[in-house]
C-alpha cells in the first residue's frame, strides 16, 4: 500500500497561502528536511491553484542542492475540475478524484501534497491522509487562507516526530488516528 504525505508552511495563527514569509527562516536543517521528503516521494499531488503556481517558477528554477531538478522530474498528478490539460509532467485528475487517489495508493506510491488547502480538506474527510507534516512558523499574519477551513470534520492525530531548527520553525509529523 503506498502512502500519502501533506507538508505546509504555516504560521501560528494557522495561515498557509503566499508563503513568502517563510525566507526569514530558512535554514539548512529545513532544506535538507525538504529535500529529503521530496526525494522520498513518487509522485507530488497538486491542487490547480498550486500546480498553476509551481508550474510557472520550478521550470526555469536551479539550485545547487537537487531540489529543483528534483521538482521537475519528479511525476504530478492535478486535481482540478477546470483544466483542461498539464504540462511540467503533469498528469491530469479530473473525475472522481477521491477514487483514482485510492488507486494510485493501492499501486505503492508514495504521494507529496504540498499547498492545495481545499484538496487536504477532501483527503482528510476520506481518510487517504497518512502522514501530516506541518513546518509552523514563529508568525502571526493576523489575515489569510488558513490551512483548515471552518468547519473541516473532526479528526485526532497522533504526533510521530518533531524536532525545532535553529530559526525556530517546529517541524512535527503526524498521522491519522486510525
Amino acid at each position: 500500500m503506498g502512502k500519502l504525505t501533506v507538508s505546509m508552511y504555516v504560521t501560528l495563527d494557522g495561515v498557509m497561502e503566499e508563503p513568502s514569509w517563510t525566507a526569514a527562516y530558512w535554514d539548512d536543517e529545513l532544506a535538507q528536511f525538504q529535500l529529503n521528503q521530496l526525494y522520498s516521494n513518487d509522485a507530488l499531488l497538486l491542487g490547480r491553484v498550486t500546480y498553476d503556481g509551481f508550474a510557472a517558477t520550478w521550470p526555469t528554477a536551479e539550485d545547487e542542492h537537487g531540489f529543483a531538478d528534483r521538482m521537475n522530474e519528479i511525476p504530478k498528478y492535478v486535481v482540478s475540475h477546470t483544466l483542461k490539460r498539464t504540462e511540467w509532467n503533469a498528469r491530469l485528475i479530473n473525475h472522481d478524484f477521491v477514487d483514482e487517489i485510492k488507486r494510485l495508493k493501492k499501486t505503492g506510491q508514495r504521494l507529496l501534497v504540498y499547498g492545495s488547502a481545499e484538496l487536504i480538506d477532501t483527503l482528510i474527510e476520506h481518510d487517504l491522509v497518512d502522514e501530516l507534516h506541518l513546518m509552523t512558523f514563529p508568525l502571526l499574519l493576523g489575515e489569510g487562507k488558513k490551512l483548515f477551513r471552518d468547519g473541516v470534520a473532526p479528526k485526532a492525530f497522533k504526533l510521530l516526530t518533531s524536532f525545532s531548527t535553529d530559526q525556530g520553525v517546529l517541524i512535527a509529523n503526524y498521522a491519522p488516528e486510525r
